[in-house]
C-alpha cells in the first residue's frame, strides 16, 4: 500500500542552517569609514570571508531553513557578543564591530558609541531577529530545532587567531557544552571522518551560535558548528 501525504501534511524543516560569514558586501557608506586601501580591504576580505559556505552548506529547504547574513563581517560580525566584556576577540579589536584588521592595523577612522549602536541596529539586530524567527518556527512545528552554524577557515592561522596550533584539521566541529549533545558531536565527526577527512572537535575554533532567547536556557535547541578547511591562502 502506498501512502500519499498531502502537501499541507508534509513534515516541515527540522533544522536551521546559519551562514554568517559568506558575504563580501560592504555598503558604500560603511566603506567610507574604513582607512584601508582597496587592495588592503580585498586582502582582509580574502582572509576573513568564509568562502563557499553558501554552496557547501546549501540544504534542501524542506530539511532546513537557511539564514544568511547579507553583508561582510567587516560591517558587523553577527557571531560576536554585543557586550565586549563577554567577547574574547574584542581585545583584538574584533568584537561585534571591528576596529582592527587581522594583523592589528586600524580598520576604521573612528568609532564612537553612537556609530557602533547605529551599525548594530542596522545590521546585527535584524539578522538575529531573523535567526530567532527561523528557530522559533522550527520549534513550534517540531518541538525541537537543530542549528547548523556553517563556516570555513584558513589552512594557516591568522595573526588574530587565538589558536595558533599547526597543523590544522580539515574539518572542525564546533560545540556548545549546553546545546551540543555528545552524541551529536560524535556523529558529525564520524560522518566526516568516514569520508577520509581529518576531523577535530573545537579545534582550532570552538563554539557555535545559539540565539540569545534560548542560549543556555532551552535544550530543545541543539547546535553544531561544522567548519571546513577550504579557505586557502
Amino acid at each position: 500500500m502506498t501512502i500519499h501525504v498531502a502537501p499541507d501534511e508534509a513534515p516541515g524543516p527540522s533544522a536551521v542552517m546559519h551562514i554568517p560569514h559568506s558575504s563580501r558586501i560592504v555598503p558604500d557608506d560603511v566603506r567610507r569609514t574604513f582607512v584601508l586601501s582597496d587592495a588592503a580591504l580585498e586582502q582582509e576580505l580574502l582572509r576573513l570571508t568564509d568562502l563557499y559556505t553558501d554552496e557547501l552548506f546549501s540544504l534542501d529547504p524542506l530539511a532546513a531553513v537557511s539564514v544568511m547574513f547579507g553583508v561582510s563581517r567587516f560591517v558587523v560580525d553577527p557571531e560576536r557578543f554585543i557586550d565586549d566584556a563577554l567577547e574574547p576577540m574584542a581585545a583584538r579589536g574584533m568584537g561585534a564591530v571591528y576596529t582592527a584588521t587581522t594583523d592589528g592595523a586600524p580598520l576604521r577612522a573612528s568609532l564612537n558609541a553612537s556609530q557602533r549602536a547605529e551599525l548594530l541596529a542596522r545590521f546585527y539586530t535584524p539578522h538575529h531577529a531573523a535567526l530567532e524567527a527561523a528557530t522559533a518556527s522550527v520549534l513550534d512545528a517540531t518541538g525541537q530545532c537543530l542549528i547548523l552554524d556553517g563556516h570555513s577557515f584558513p589552512t594557516e592561522p591568522l595573526p588574530c587567531d587565538l589558536n595558533q596550533d599547526r597543523p590544522r584539521p580539515e574539518i572542525c566541529i564546533g560545540t556548545d557544552p549546553f546545546h551540543t549533545p555528545s552524541a551529536l558531536a560524535t556523529e558529525a565527526a564520524n560522518g566526516f571522518a568516514a569520508c577520509g577527512l581529518d576531523v577535530a572537535i573545537d579545534r582550532p575554533y570552538s563554539g557555535a551560535l545559539v540565539p540569545a532567547r534560548w542560549y543556555r536556557r532551552d535544550d530543545r535547541v541543539s547546535v553544531t558548528g561544522p567548519r571546513s578547511w577550504v579557505h586557502l591562502l
